[in-house]
């Protein structure tokens, strides 16, 4: 029975993982967070097979101890201050998670793990150089504290793997978004507005862009890469290839949604609004068995989820 270690489990996207992982009766997958941004409901500890520890992996005494007793076969790393404000309002608290990344490390490394999966982010790249964004010809470009840190997350991979010889995955996340995904993010904000009626907020005129990936399809990514033992030591963009400004984002939702919502401008933010953001997925589609889900599916998803009473 290959134990996993899910840490950031009570999140968006690791949340959808643990629950994939835990499908496979094979699995024994423990949920590691903190719930600082995460929720305790998106965890499945109702599954047989998933154990929640509320834990802290920037301290070496909470996450240690882990280790130690379960012996992890994989580790998905996925443990992280998320959020656009909350970031930046929160710099200090964005380079604690460089803690968490030596700590995760030198544990695997001590016990044996045979691979780590990282969520890293777009926001490495910063403002784009060319689009699509290609893993290795589009020079990473980070400002921010969230961004430098998880380029830091990066950096601390490939070392442990020339040093160690541990083995790594890199999925580089562009604005995934899914049904337990909070209102700190544009989809489900902007989706929940235009349920109630209520006028979407868009951020300076709105022509900056962006692409979205359904959670399922992000999940669908990584458990594939897993699975085949695919992409070793390398870098992978797992994102959607649809790129739209935000105005036609939320022009989208009110369409999808059939609201009579209006847009309402609001001044431009001072800093960590890039203008355009698109991914080279060419590495992506190879691991998914389907087409991906089309922005217009997802966001009826959302729909019919909060529609459901969710």
């Amino acid at each position: 029975m290959p134990n996993i270690l899910v840490t950031g489990g009570a999140g968006n996207i690791a949340s959808a993982l643990t629950v994939r992982l835990a499908a496979d009766a094979a699995n024994h997958v423990v949920v590691a967070d903190n719930l600082l941004t995460g929720s305790l409901r998106k965890v499945p500890s109702h599954l047989p097979n998933v154990r929640f520890v509320k834990c802290d992996v920037n301290r070496w005494d909470d996450i240690g101890p882990l280790f130690f007793v379960h012996n992890f076969d994989f580790v998905f790393h996925f443990a992280a201050v998320v959020g656009v404000q909350r970031t930046l309002a929160n710099p200090l608290l964005v380079l604690e998670d460089i803690k968490g990344f030596e700590n995760v490390l030198k544990l695997s490394k001590n016990t044996g793990v045979k691979r780590v999966y990282f969520s890293s982010s777009s926001e490495v790249y910063g403002e784009p150089f060319e689009i699509p964004q290609n893993e290795k010809t589009t020079p990473l470009n980070s400002r921010l504290p969230y961004a430098v840190v998880k380029n830091v997350g990066e950096a601390y991979l490939t070392t442990f793997q020339r040093e160690y010889g541990l083995p790594y995955t890199i999925f580089r996340f562009f604005n995934t978004y899914g049904p337990n995904q909070t209102e700190d993010f544009v989809l489900p904000r902007f989706v929940r507005l235009a349920m109630r009626g209520e006028p979407l907020t868009v951020f300076g005129d709105g022509q900056q862009t962006r692409t979205f990936c359904f959670v399922d399809d992000t999940v669908g990514a990584c458990l594939s890469a897993h699975h085949r033992g695919a992409f070793i030591n390398d870098v992978v963009n797992v994102g959607g290839a649809e790129e739209i400004t935000i105005r036609a984002l939320a022009e989208l939702v009110i369409e999808v949604c059939t609201s009579g919502s209006e847009l309402k401008f609001l001044p431009p933010l001072s800093e960590g609004d890039m203008t355009r953001r698109c991914p080279d997925v060419t590495k992506m589609l190879t691991l998914l068995d389907r087409p991906p889900i089309t922005l217009r599916e997802g966001i009826a998803k959302l729909r019919d989820h909060y529609a459901a009473g969710h």
